[in-house]
C-alpha cells in the first residue's frame, strides 16, 4: 500500500511541478512578497497530496513564537517534508541553501523567484559575509530567513555538527532566534521514495535573544533546545 501511495504521489508531483514552474516564471516583475505568495502555492498543493495521497499528518505546537517581527528561524533537517510543510506552516520566509540547488530544472526555477540566499559554501568567510549582508536585506523585506544549521539531512535518531553560520548571523545582525524541532524523517526518511503515513510534529521555540552571546553560545544554545525536544520526538 506505501508503494502504491509513493508511486501515485511521485506522479502528481510529475504533473504538477513543470506547469507550475512556468507560473513561477511568469512572477519575475512582480514585488518578492507576491511572488513568494503566488509560488508556494505548489507547496500547499503538495502538501495537499501529502495528506490526502500519502496519509501523512501533521501538528504544530508553539506557533505563538512566530508572531514577532522576521527573525532567523535555525531548523532540524531531516527530510524534504520540511521544506515544503514550512512554506504553509511559517510567515513568508527565505531559505539560505547552496546554490547548487538553483541549477535544478523546474524546481530550481521557481526556488530562485522565492529570494533565497544562495551561497558557495567552498568561499568560507566570503560566503558568511554575503549570507550576513543578503539575510538583513530580506528580514527588512519582511521575510525570516530559515538555516538548517546541520547543513544536510540527519536520520531520526541521528545528531549531525550544528554549524555555527546561522548563529553567527543572527549575532552579526542582531536578530532573535526561533528554534525548531520535528520528526519529519520518521514518514518521509532522507532520499526515501517510500513514504510511510502518519502524523508529524513541529514544535517551535520561544525566540532567544542574540544580546550579549557570542555566536558559540548562542548556537550551543539553540542546539541544546532543538535535541532536548528530539529526544521524545524521535526516542531511540
Amino acid at each position: 500500500m506505501n508503494l502504491l501511495r509513493s508511486l501515485l504521489f511521485a506522479l502528481g508531483l510529475l504533473l504538477l511541478t513543470p506547469p507550475f514552474s512556468l507560473i513561477a516564471l511568469a512572477t519575475f516583475p512582480l514585488p518578492p512578497l507576491t511572488r513568494y505568495r503566488i509560488i508556494t502555492g505548489w507547496g500547499r498543493i503538495v502538501m495537499w497530496m501529502t495528506r490526502e495521497v500519502l496519509g501523512i499528518h501533521y501538528r504544530v505546537e508553539g506557533l505563538e513564537n512566530l508572531r514577532g517581527q522576521p527573525a532567523v528561524i535555525l531548523s532540524k533537517h531531516q527530510s524534504a517534508w520540511e521544506t515544503i510543510a514550512f512554506q504553509s506552516i511559517l510567515p513568508p520566509h527565505v531559505l539560505v541553501l547552496k546554490r547548487e540547488l538553483l541549477w535544478i530544472p523546474f524546481f530550481g526555477w521557481g526556488l530562485a523567484l522565492m529570494s533565497p540566499i544562495a551561497i558557495n559554501r567552498s568561499r568560507g568567510i566570503r560566503a558568511l559575509k554575503q549570507m550576513a549582508e543578503n539575510g538583513k536585506t530580506r528580514l527588512t523585506q519582511g521575510f525570516w530567513v530559515v538555516i538548517f544549521p546541520e547543513g544536510t539531512r540527519t536520520a531520526p535518531g541521528k545528531r549531525g555538527k550544528y554549524h555555527i553560520g546561522g548563529a553567527w548571523l543572527a549575532e552579526r545582525i542582531q536578530s532573535p532566534v526561533v528554534p525548531i524541532a520535528h520528526n519529519a524523517g520518521l514518514c518521509w526518511p532522507r532520499n526515501a521514495f517510500i513514504k510511510r503515513p502518519g502524523m508529524i510534529t513541529v514544535q517551535i521555540g520561544p525566540a532567544i535573544n542574540p544580546e550579549g552571546l557570542t555566536a558559540d553560545a548562542l548556537n550551543a544554545k539553540v542546539e541544546g533546545w532543538i535535541e532536548s525536544r528530539m529526544e521524545s520526538l524521535c526516542p531511540k
